[in-house]
């Protein structure tokens, strides 16, 4: 099998660090490979951080203090928010209003990688979906 680069799902993210069983078979198998390349958005913090302040997730806040301590731990890249990305992701058609997840769609698709994660709107704008 060869390398593939992973683009995590800020929930999958979540779960991955919480050690959940939210996420499925292949997913974990796929993020646990060390030949894969796990990449972190920098929406994802920018999510996790800003729903955390607002009080929608709560379950965080032994992450919050070091998220990105907790995602070198693991191995994980981070992806920062380039033009490109940024332009991208505002120019997306269609009714979905999520910031966040216009950003890793807009990512996804840039840079060729799949995002790990269980929500169909990703297919909807054309990201590939591994679950």
């Amino acid at each position: 099998m060869e390398s593939l680069n992973l683009l995590l799902d800020t929930h999958t993210l979540i779960w991955w660090l919480a050690g959940a069983p939210e996420i499925s078979a292949a997913a974990q198998a796929a993020i646990a490979d060390q030949r894969n390349r796990v990449f972190v958005s920098s929406a994802s913090a920018w999510e996790i951080a800003t729903k955390f302040r607002i009080g929608k997730l709560p379950e965080v806040t032994a992450l919050i203090d070091d998220l990105a301590g907790h995602i070198r731990r693991e191995r994980f890249e981070a992806l920062p928010i380039s033009i490109e990305h940024a332009h991208t992701a505002g120019l997306l058609p269609g009714p979905h209003r999520d910031p966040f997840d216009r950003m890793l769609i807009a990512q996804a698709r840039l840079e060729r990688m799949p995002v790990v994660g269980n929500d169909p709107v990703f297919r909807e704008y054309g990201a590939a979906l591994l679950w």
